[in-house]
């Protein structure tokens, strides 16, 4: 079994174990095998299907239903289990005893129950009782009914239902609710996420699909951009799974990772019902269906996305849509810790990454950034715990002349041992494709582990587990104009990005993918506008031309990465097309798309691009007319959005990162007659034209605490770096011989 496929198995049954799935194991390579074919098998007479939810729920009616589906027994806890054991009706025990003995009470009934091979439906109050669910978990699978609130408040209200746990206590049953969605979370193995109005049949026939699902993890893998991975000898390489591409990075190939189905569509209902919710919920509601169970559990995820969204970012200010002028809106992707809309995808993914770790080595995250990245992935990784922070090191690269001043504070500024940012002088082509040698240079991946134990892999977006948060944002903007009545679910969007590595843009059309209603994806770009002439053209061609240093430095790159994706996506999945375009474009800087595959990118994306003068002239007007401040880079994307967007429906323009960051250019934009020269006094001069209220506060404290530190800068030589790399890792772990 190859090492990958057998770490996540380990990983899995590490995981079945501790919910009490399975006995401790022996060691066998027995035990591995039947602990799989256990979890493919919820129903062959061996493991129980425990249906969990609110009241009112339908757990019942569900699990009759999945009972005739599945030609399973069925136990109705309520009904088969207490009123036997009582004697009498649950709701007269409730009201002899009280709701807190009624518990108590419940869950020594529930500890006695003795099956095997049958559909359970649990009481909504069987959760409250951890003894009793310790014991009903070792048995089989827990299957969260999630319904909606208001459904079931609904339901409740027509069946006059008398034997709730805090009914008549003076809790609302909207109280009731909230309160025990906690218990339901914690003891989730996986959820059935309900739409708003479905009914019992339509809840049972997604229990069903969560249940295949479940069963049928080897079919959520992953592949190359550039087709079938194979062995030196020919052969297919085992199975990519999420925890295996998180880790790697980059496929041997060469190639970016992609689901080998794409993505699975939400209905309608889905995501009406997710207008409700924060942005955590959503970002937990959507990576759900696109991680399996079995790599990270739900509340594993649960735990991850919470710690990302709610403890690092502007309280209630993840990722606000606020109205600009007509029917522009501006999503504002900058309320992270370090001001871009990258905190958005790396606050979460440093954590989705030491989960998937093997416990045998060590990592050094190589990153090359234009200058946003590198401050958020040193970040990141800085707020994983201490046991994951000891094996983890990051060693950005960044082009010494193409950052801003504060860009570089931000990143030299860090004072983790096993963390460090080199200036290189070069661009930041330069430093993202000599990343993607060393990753796929095999003597120095060997080197590496054999002297120092350690692995190389990356943050940047050719990462899936940096490019899948960014989905989450581009959705929960359709549900704020839904939830701000602008539009009804089904009327579509377009969406303006600046674009540089496409790894935003292509988040987009993986929403869309999704079901969320985009229209066009608009790319805009500065004059650096390779991305652009390759969307009107079909031609991506670099022969001559250089990077042009601009007020919009993220977007200054030629080698767009994620480009791959979108020409894998737009040919239906023919790696063969792509390897033979990408090996083309390496070896002579330019290849050319057909007609037809032209046509199928132009009906994904738009592109245009703006000048110099048009950007800076933009922060300007639209400052004069709405008094918002704009950074460089969403001037651009509004630019772009006014050419090409034809007013027939909303358009988002993606900001990107806080205009503070740039505060030279946009002071400069903005007509200040003296530019202070620090970048704290900087800010202070922008919150004096665009108030307190659009000031940053954690750029602010940043730049308060970072000051100038002097840090290493580099040659254009690919020798120095890989050196570096390895002087980074002499000096973050310990020698492994």
């Amino acid at each position: 079994m190859a090492g990958r496929v057998f770490r996540r198995l380990v990983a899995t049954i590490e995981r079945l174990r501790y919910n009490h799935l399975l006995l401790p194991h022996d060691g066998s390579p027995s035990y591995f095998l039947t602990a799989r074919l256990c979890t493919k098998n919820f129903h062959s007479q061996e493991r129980n299907i425990l249906l969990m939810g609110p009241p009112g729920s339908g757990k019942t009616s569900v699990g009759q239903i999945l009972s005739h589906k599945l030609g399973m027994p069925v136990i109705d806890v309520d009904d088969d289990v207490l009123e036997r054991a009582w004697g009498m009706p649950v709701a007269d025990k409730l009201a002899e005893v009280g709701g807190e003995r009624f518990l108590e009470e419940e869950g020594q009934v529930v500890c006695n129950l003795s099956a095997s091979g049958c559909v359970i439906s649990l009481t909504g109050s069987n959760p409250l009782h951890a003894d009793a669910m310790r014991h009903l978990k070792s048995s089989g699978l827990v299957v969260y009914l999630d319904v909606d609130a208001d459904d079931i408040i609904e339901r409740l209200s027509r069946m006059k239902v008398n034997r709730i746990v805090g009914q008549g206590d003076g809790m609302s049953m909207r109280d009731i609710l909230h309160y025990r969605k906690q218990f339901y979370e914690k003891w989730a193995d996986t959820r059935v996420l309900c739409g708003r109005g479905d009914s019992v049949q339509e809840v049972a026939e997604k229990a069903l699909r969560v249940l295949a699902r479940y069963q049928d993890s080897e079919s959520e893998t992953y592949t190359s951009t550039r087709g079938q991975l194979l062995r030196e000898n020919g052969s297919a390489m085992d199975p990519k799974f999420f925890s295996d591409v998180v880790v790697e990075g980059l496929a041997p190939n060469g190639g970016l990772y992609v689901p080998s189905k794409g993505f699975t569509k939400l209905e309608p209902s889905e995501w009406q019902r997710l207008v409700s919710m924060s942005y955590p919920e959503r970002a937990l509601a959507i990576l759900e269906k696109c991680i399996h169970p079995l790599d990270v559990s739900p509340s594993e995820l649960r735990s991850m996305v919470n710690w990302a969204y709610e403890r690092n970012f502007a309280r209630g200010s993840v990722a606000p849509v606020k109205h600009l002028t007509g029917d522009q809106y501006v999503l504002e992707l900058f309320h992270g810790p370090t001001a871009s809309f990258k905190d958005l995808a790396l606050q979460l993914m440093p954590h989705l990454f030491a989960h998937c770790l093997p416990r045998t080595c060590n990592y050094l995250i190589m990153v090359a950034t234009s200058g946003d990245t590198g401050s958020a992935v040193l970040s990141g990784f800085g707020n994983l715990r201490d046991a994951d922070r000891e094996r983890v090191g990051v060693l950005v690269f960044f082009p010494e002349q193409g950052v801003s001043l504060a860009q570089r504070q931000q990143m030299t500024g860090f004072k983790e041992c096993n963390a460090r940012a080199i200036g290189v002088l070069s661009d930041f082509d330069f430093c993202q494709w000599s990343i993607k040698r060393m990753l796929e240079d095999p003597r120095l991946a060997g080197h590496l582990a054999v002297e120092y134990g350690t692995v190389l892999s990356t943050a940047n977006s050719i990462n899936w587990a940096r490019l899948l948060p960014q989905v989450v944002y581009h959705a929960s903007a359709y549900l704020d104009l839904l939830g701000d009545g602008v539009l009804a679910f089904g009327d579509p969007i377009d969406v303006c990005i600046p674009t540089g590595n496409f790894g935003n843009a292509m988040s987009a059309v993986y929403a869309k993918q999704m079901g969320i209603p985009i229209r066009h994806v608009i790319c805009a770009s500065n004059q650096n506008c390779v991305v652009s002439d390759f969307i009107s053209t079909g031609q991506y061609d670099i022969r001559g031309r250089k990077v042009t240093v601009s007020s919009s430095p993220a977007i200054d790159i030629l080698k767009s990465s994620n480009l791959e994706r979108l020409i894998h996506h737009v040919s239906c999945g023919d790696g063969g097309l792509v390897r033979d375009l990408f090996v083309r474009f390496e070896n002579n800087r330019v290849f050319t798309v057909s007609d037809f595959l032209l046509q199928r990118i132009q009906q994904e994306v738009q592109a245009s691009w703006c000048t110099e003068e048009d950007c800076l002239a933009a922060v300007w007007e639209v400052h004069a007319k709405t008094s918002y401040i704009m950074d460089p880079h969403t001037a651009v994307a509004k630019v772009v959005a006014d050419r090409l967007h034809d007013g027939s429906c909303p358009l988002v323009l993606c900001s990107t990162a806080h205009h503070g960051k740039f505060a030279p250019a946009v002071l400069n934009a903005l007509r200040c007659p003296h530019i202070p020269s620090d970048p704290l006094e900087q800010l202070h001069t922008l919150s004096t034209i665009g108030g307190g209220a659009q000031m940053h506060e954690a750029l602010l404290k940043c730049l308060r605490e970072s000051g100038r530190h002097p840090h290493t800068v580099c040659k254009a030589d690919f020798g120095v770096l890989t050196d570096e790399v390895e002087s980074m890792i002499q000096d973050s772990f310990l020698k492994v011989k």
